[in-house]
């Protein structure tokens, strides 16, 4: 029996040579197909929505055309990685919310980390350069 996995195992190895595989978007795509079936008995329309994320899903994941997948990775990561970055610095915002305030630059939109219990401070942005007086 570990044999003949391992004789298949090779088969589907040798068969996805040169396709793109199974990356993040896929994942996503898979991850939000599963959840529009779990909803789909209180709102049947989802239901050939996540048919068509999950045939999505697998056409990706089977195609040979690369440098259109990884375009379309790229283009997913740089809009997650926004969302991301965004709960990250809430939550170091909420986590040092004793120790710490965070102000915004008004020039260069830059978050600005300073201590608590300083009174009124004149900050300087490290990027532009801007002053802002606050009080910690």
């Amino acid at each position: 029996m570990k044999r003949w996995l391992q004789r298949h195992g090779e088969k589907m190895q040798a068969w996805m040579y040169g396709r793109y595989g199974y990356d993040e978007l896929s994942k996503c795509l898979s991850i939000a197909a599963l959840v529009c079936i779990l909803i789909s008995p209180f709102v049947p329309l989802l239901n050939p929505i996540a048919l068509i994320l999950l045939i999505w899903s697998t056409f990706r994941s089977f195609s040979r055309n690369l440098e259109k997948r990884q375009k379309e990775r790229e283009v997913y990561l740089k809009y997650t990685g926004k969302v991301k970055q965004s709960f990250k610095r809430w939550k170091n915002m909420w986590r040092e919310r004793k120790t710490h305030r965070y102000y915004k630059c008004p020039g260069c939109k830059r978050w600005l980390r300073v201590p608590k219990g300083k009174g009124q401070i004149e900050i300087t942005c490290p990027i532009c350069k801007g002053k802002i007086t606050r009080k910690t």
